[in-house]
């Protein structure tokens, strides 16, 4: 049975601070990456294949695959590190049954209609209406880039924050 160590959207994926901080400070073995999109593109996936620390799996599924494989068999012995690259996919997920208990918001890029709401995340509408109800569910939705800075708790950007929801 695989153990969660930590589910973390990052539009960025693996990455530096993936990679330098939050990779060894959970004691992870393995990084799964759940998207669509991605999971279509092998040429990508070998990219972040590569892209991971020396040792450590990688393994990219489709939204509803990786539902499927967790109920089949947990996604097997691994120490996971889950990886989604927006709020989409990671509600889709949890819609769909994955198991989560806690959810870290580290890296929502900048664009048209999205708001900075802690460092240099941003949230629009949608994804603070899916977060709400997710957190509201009973999952503890937070941010928090890296290990050594402060993290806000989901509700905390609400208060701070008018979104449309």
């Amino acid at each position: 049975m695989a153990q969660i160590r930590l589910i973390r959207i990052d539009f960025r994926l693996i990455h530096g601070q993936v990679i330098t901080k939050w990779f060894g400070s959970t004691m992870s073995n393995e990084i799964v990456i759940i998207d669509d999109d991605l999971s279509k593109d092998d040429f990508m996936t070998s990219i972040y294949e590569m892209s991971a620390p020396p040792g450590a799996k990688v393994t990219v599924y489709d939204v509803e695959n990786a539902v499927k494989q967790w109920n089949e068999n947990e996604l097997g012995n691994g120490k996971l590190l889950v990886l989604f690259k927006n709020v989409q996919q990671a509600y889709k997920a949890y819609q769909l049954g994955f198991p989560f208990k806690e959810l870290q918001i580290g890296g929502l890029g900048s664009a048209p209609g999205r708001k900075v709401v802690f460092g240099p995340i941003t949230m629009d509408d949608a994804d603070a209406k899916m977060l709400k109800e997710m957190n509201e569910s009973g999952v503890f939705v937070y941010l928090h880039q890296v290990p050594e800075e402060g993290k806000m708790e989901f509700s905390k950007v609400l208060e701070k924050n008018e979104f449309n929801i």
